[in-house]
Order: structure tokens, then sequence, then C-alpha cells
């Protein structure tokens, strides 16, 4: 991916180095047992978190701890990211009639303080529509790379775009319906929608791709393909198989590798918001 020359951000809240006391946090220990729980089904943890916020009266102690060197040039790249898809949708945004409200991205070392609620970089990269932020350890670059197979710079751009496809989720509205629908559901209901919402963020982040190469050519030979290992390797199907032996759709939130695939390419080759209506999909 070409970005050296590119814009970098200042929405980047670079936390690394800091290291969070836990405090007194809504469900306790129950939270991250939950949450473990939950990467081990592929559920999305965010969705946990937010049902489980920070007591606002808790005063978290802090203790600064020395950054790794070499995580410099990664963070830098991931401003690059988080600057191009800012260009992106705000250009989107202004051409449907809207305003596109700028997320904040946190860099964080081990675990982080959300209006979401207390996170471990065991959970992953998330999004807290509570406070429109995106989270990651960058930690999570090296199990992609290592445990997931899945190399390259523009797998780590397509983690962040799909985040940011979260937050356009909640500036049209569409996380708020999906959450109201999601109260009145059954849990195995309320999984399908999960899924769905998941795989609009995947064609999103294609769209993000589209449009940037277009304005900007950002993409390099292998890039693509960078992005299809890294949307395949992070399927529910594939996760379950690998993590328990057996794959159990009913607890699928995020969507197979297949379904994955297919929505983060059809973003990126129509670069049109208007295919990405996966709740309208039969599969």
């Amino acid at each position: 991916m070409r970005w050296l020359d590119s814009r970098r951000s200042g929405n980047v809240e670079d936390r690394r180095g800091i290291q969070m006391g836990r405090g007194k946090i809504g469900g306790g220990i129950g939270t991250i047992i939950l949450v473990l729980v939950a990467l081990y089904f592929g559920v999305d943890p965010s969705i946990i978190l937010e049902q489980n916020p920070v007591d606002p009266g808790t005063r978290v102690q802090t203790q600064p701890q020395a950054r790794p060197a070499d995580e410099d040039r990664l963070a830098e790249f991931i401003s690059v990211v988080l600057a191009d898809t800012e260009d992106t949708w705000v250009e989107l945004f202004r051409r449907g009639g809207k305003t596109y409200v700028e997320p904040k991205l946190v860099l964080f070392t081990g675990s982080v303080s959300s209006a979401c609620g207390f996170a471990d970089a065991a959970v992953g990269p998330f999004y807290c529509p509570a406070d429109q932020k995106v989270y990651i350890d960058l930690s999570f670059y090296r199990e992609l790379k290592d445990r997931f197979k899945a190399p390259g710079d523009f797998a780590q751009a397509y983690v962040i775009a799909h985040e940011v496809g979260h937050h356009v989720q909640t500036l049209l509205g569409i996380s708020n319906q999906v959450r109201e629908a999601g109260n009145r559901m059954g849990s195995a209901d309320r999984n399908r929608l999960s899924v769905k919402q998941e795989l609009q963020a995947d064609c999103f982040s294609g769209i993000w791709a589209n449009h940037a190469d277009k304005a900007r050519q950002i993409l390099e030979a292998g890039d693509i393909e960078e992005a299809l290992n890294a949307a395949s390797a992070i399927g529910d199907d594939r996760l379950q198989r690998k993590t328990q032996g057996y794959v159990v759709p009913d607890t699928f939130t995020h969507g197979t590798s297949e379904q994955r695939v297919y929505w983060f390419r059809r973003g990126l080759e129509s670069g049109d918001i208007n295919q990405c209506n996966t709740f309208a999909a039969d599969n």
C-alpha cells in the first residue's frame, strides 16, 4: 500500500505505554470472563463491553511504561489509514447531503478504559459507539500475521477500515436500529442480526478501498489479496473450527469466511454504499 507521503490524521490518541488499573468495572471479573467466552465463540466483545460500563466514580490509576520503538512506524501507518478513511467518508457523506463526524482512534498497550467499559488487549480491535472511538492494541497485528496467517499492510488497513465502518453505521443510525431490534430477539436471531451488521462493515471497508484508490492510487500489487486473506482468516466458521474443532452456525456473530470475503469484494468492486444493504440479503 502506498502511504509514506500521505496525510496523517490528527484524531489519534496515543495511550501506548500507559498501564491501566482495573478500578471498579460494571460486572467486575465476570465481564472479563464473558469477554473471553465471547472471543472463544467469535462474538463481538464490544457488545459485552457496552453492557458493562466503567463506574464513572472510579479513578483509574495509570503507570507510564516504555513504548516499543518498532511499533512507531506501525502507529504512523495507522494514522495514515485513518486519515484516508476520513478523506473518503467526508466526501461520500457530502455527496449524500450529510456531514461526516470523524472518529478518534485510540492506540493502547495491554488494557484500556472506554465509554463501553474496560477492555483487555485480548478482545482485539473494537469500536465503541458510546464515545465514537476505535480502540486497538498494536500487538493484534502480530497475532493477525502469526496466528491468523494474514500478513501485509493492506490486511492491517482492512482491520481499521472495518472498525471505521461501524462508525459509519453509528452516524447513519444503523447501529441504534440493530441494537433496538436485537433487544426484542432471542440469542440466535440476535446473532444473525449481528452477522448482517458485521458484514455491512466489511462492505463499507471495501467502499473505502474503492474510493481511496480512485482518488489517491493507494493500492499496490497483492494488496487486495492481503485484505481478502484477512477477511477469510477471521470468519466465524474458520475461527470456531480452529479453536473447538467444529462450528455452531447459530453462534456466528461476524459471518463465515466466504461471506466476509464476498461483502468486502462487493463494496470494493461497486464503490456504491447502496450495494451494502446486508440486512436485505437472504444469505
